[in-house]
């Protein structure tokens, strides 16, 4: 939340007992789940997703459901390392039938 508010979006929290029924009626597809859930300019965000790439995300404006990135990887907003490094981790697109594919590259390979 603080990363998605320094970098300018307006954030409203709403706490649920229940994730699975909100991450189903968004479509996050099995095992891409995170512990952050949001709705972004109509679009599913799930994860510590970059507000970089939620901002291309608005800007292309693809047809699908939105971003993903499982787990928690470190060096990624809100899980940032003291040494400032990033672990590779994969940002992946959801796609409006719940496939997946590559929407952005973050950290050393």
């Amino acid at each position: 939340m603080e990363h998605l508010q320094q970098s300018g979006f307006p954030v409203e929290v709403h706490d649920s007992d229940d994730l699975s029924a909100v991450k189903a009626r968004l479509g996050v597809p099995v095992g891409k789940g995170s512990c952050h859930t949001a709705e972004v300019g109509g679009y599913l965000v799930e994860g510590h997703v970059p507000a970089a790439d939620i901002r291309r995300l608005l800007q292309e404006k693809p047809r699908a459901r939105g971003l993903v990135l499982p787990g928690m990887p470190p060096g990624s907003p809100g899980m940032e390392m003291p040494d400032g490094r990033v672990a590779p981790h994969t940002v992946e697109l959801v796609g409006e039938d719940g496939s997946v594919s590559a929407f952005s590259q973050h950290g050393s390979r």
